[in-house]
C-alpha cells in the first residue's frame, strides 16, 4: 500500500485516523468519492470504503498541518447540530434516521474526531493547535460529496461530554442535544455489554479520569454506577449552562420529528419515511426493532438498584425537570 506525505485536496479524502506517533500527530485519509455516510456508526463506513481496489492501492498519511491547508483551501460546512448522550440511549437511531436524508452530512461516533478531543490530555503541547485542528477537521468532514448537501450532524462518543465546552465555543450557532436515558437501563445494558469507557484502561486519556477514583478501589457495579452519573451531570451542565436540549430516550423516535423536527430542518413530507426507518433496529439495520427497557429493569438486582440510586439518580432526576419544562 502507498502512502504519501504530500498536499492533497479535501474533495473526496476523509480523515479515518488520527493519532500520536514517533513524528507527531498523523492523519491517515481515505478515497470516498461522492459515497455517503449512512452506516450507523462511521467505522462501518471506513471498511465498506477500504474495500475499494484504491483504497487497497493507493492511501495517503500527512501530518497535521496537512489538514490544516485543506482547510484554507477547501472550507466546507459547519455542524449544524452536536448530539451528545450517555450511551445505550437512543443516539444511533436519531443518527440513522437524520443520515436517511440525503440533504444530511452525518457523522456517528467518527474516531479521528474523538482523539482528537482529547488529544491534549495525551499530549500537553497538542492544546496550542488542538482548536484550529478541529474546525480543519469538522471542515473536512462537511465537504458537499454529492453538492447538494445542506447539514453537518454530528454524534459524539459519550465520553465526549466532557469535551463538550471545547466544541460549542468553537461552534457557538450549532443546536446541542444531550440524549439520556433511566440510568438503571444503562448501567444494565453496560453490564450486559461494555463499552469502551467501561472498561479501566481502554478508552485512554479522558474527561473521566479526574472525576473517578482509581477502578480498583471499586467493584464493577459501583464503577459503572459512578461513571453514567459523572455522563449525566456533564450533561446536565450542558444544558443548564450551554442551552441543549435534554431528549430522554423514551421520546423516541417520536421527538425527531417532532419538538427536534426544526432544529434538524425536518419537513411534514419526511416523517413517513422517518418512521419506516425506525421500524428497524438502528445498530442492526437489517432487523426490526424490539424495546427493551421492561427487560434490562427486570435484570437489575438489588445491589445495582442501590448503587443507580446513590450514584446516578440525582443528576437523572434533574435532567428530567428541565425536559419536562420543555416539552
Amino acid at each position: 500500500m502507498a502512502r504519501m506525505n504530500t498536499p492533497l485536496d479535501f474533495q473526496g479524502w476523509l480523515p479515518i485516523r488520527l493519532w500520536q506517533g514517533d513524528a507527531g500527530w498523523r492523519v491517515d485519509w481515505c478515497w470516498f468519492g461522492e459515497r455517503r455516510l449512512t452506516r450507523p456508526f462511521f467505522r462501518d463506513d471506513v471498511d465498506l470504503a477500504l474495500r475499494l481496489p484504491f483504497n487497497q492501492a493507493m492511501r495517503r498519511e500527512t501530518d497535521v498541518q496537512a489538514l490544516l491547508d485543506g482547510y484554507a483551501r477547501s472550507p466546507g460546512l459547519s455542524p449544524t447540530a452536536l448530539l451528545f448522550h450517555a450511551s445505550r440511549c437512543g443516539s444511533t437511531l436519531v443518527a440513522q434516521l437524520l443520515a436517511s436524508q440525503p440533504r444530511n452530512i452525518v457523522l456517528s461516533e467518527p474516531a479521528p474526531l474523538d482523539n482528537l478531543l482529547r488529544a491534549a490530555r495525551q499530549d500537553p503541547a497538542a492544546a496550542s493547535w488542538q482548536a484550529e485542528a478541529l474546525r480543519a477537521l469538522c471542515s473536512a468532514y462537511g465537504q458537499r460529496r454529492q453538492g447538494d448537501e445542506q447539514q453537518l450532524l454530528i454524534k459524539l462518543d459519550a465520553w465526549n461530554i466532557f469535551d463538550a465546552p471545547l466544541l460549542t465555543a468553537l461552534y457557538p450557532d450549532a443546536a446541542r442535544v444531550f440524549l439520556y436515558r433511566d440510568p438503571l437501563e444503562i448501567v444494565v445494558s453496560q453490564l450486559r455489554q461494555a463499552g469502551m469507557h467501561r472498561v479501566p484502561g481502554l478508552l485512554g486519556a479522558s474527561g473521566l479520569d479526574s472525576l473517578l477514583p482509581a477502578p480498583q478501589a471499586m467493584g464493577t457495579v459501583e464503577y459503572t454506577c459512578r461513571m453514567i452519573g459523572e455522563i449525566l451531570a456533564a450533561g446536565l451542565t450542558l444544558c443548564e449552562r450551554h442551552g441543549a436540549i435534554a431528549v430522554n430516550y423514551s421520546e423516541l423516535p417520536d421527538a425527531v420529528w417532532g419538538r427536534l423536527g426544526p432544529l434538524f430542518g425536518i419537513q411534514p413530507g419526511d416523517v413517513a419515511d422517518l418512521r419506516a426507518v425506525a421500524a428497524f433496529d438502528a445498530k442492526q439495520p437489517a432487523m426490526n426493532f424490539s424495546a427493551d427497557s421492561q427487560r434490562k429493569r427486570e435484570e437489575a438486582d438489588d445491589e445495582i438498584r442501590a448503587a443507580v440510586i446513590r450514584w446516578a439518580q440525582a443528576p437523572y432526576n434533574a435532567l428530567e425537570s428541565i425536559r419536562l419544562r420543555n416539552v
